[in-house]
């Protein structure tokens, strides 16, 4: 089952405290930093991430979804606010899809209860964030290099049991 999260934009970025200094300087860098963050989960958790964004108070605005990365950036157009846009992107997928919404507001996690999903808070995001980026620095970025770099120190005992039958086996 294809699975989804929807991203409050605004309503993480000033519920994480990192993010939240960051716009208070650069709103530019914070919604950057978050781009990456959320990609960067994307590609651990392979779910389908897509990160909204209000719009509605620019006069004119005709919304855009655009890809960043391997998740989708949407700015909602004007007169559409963040929620309105994630409430009605639940309702059409979480017939069909696992739906979790990201946001702390209360209201909207309410909301998108009713129509099917599961919520995460802000908070719980953040945790799974940090789980994955020490699960990824542990396995992969902090693991014990030999000094050597042969195949076989690299396989399951099961795959180096066999190539090393291999290995043994005359051949005519």
């Amino acid at each position: 089952m294809k699975e989804y999260l929807l991203v409050d934009g605004y309503n993480i970025i000033f519920a994480w405290d990192e993010l939240k200094k960051l716009a208070a300087d650069n709103m530019d860098a914070a919604r950057g930093r978050l781009q990456d963050i959320l990609s960067n989960y994307q590609g651990y958790r392979k779910c389908a991430v897509i990160l909204v964004f209000d719009g509605y108070k620019s006069k004119g605005n005709t919304g855009s979804v655009t890809k960043y990365h391997n998740i989708y950036v949407v700015y909602t157009k004007e007169a559409v606010t963040a929620d309105q846009y994630i409430e009605k992107i639940t309702g059409e997928y979480a017939k069909d899809c696992s739906v979790r919404v990201a946001t702390s507001d209360k209201l909207e996690q309410i909301i998108v209860l009713g129509e099917g999903a599961t919520r995460l808070s802000a908070r719980e995001l953040l945790k799974e964030v940090k789980e994955q980026e020490h699960h990824i620095r542990h396995t992969y970025i902090e693991k014990p290099v030999s000094g050597r770099n042969r195949l076989i120190d690299n396989l399951t005992p099961e795959m180096a049991e066999y190539m090393e039958k291999l290995r043994l086996t005359e051949t005519d």
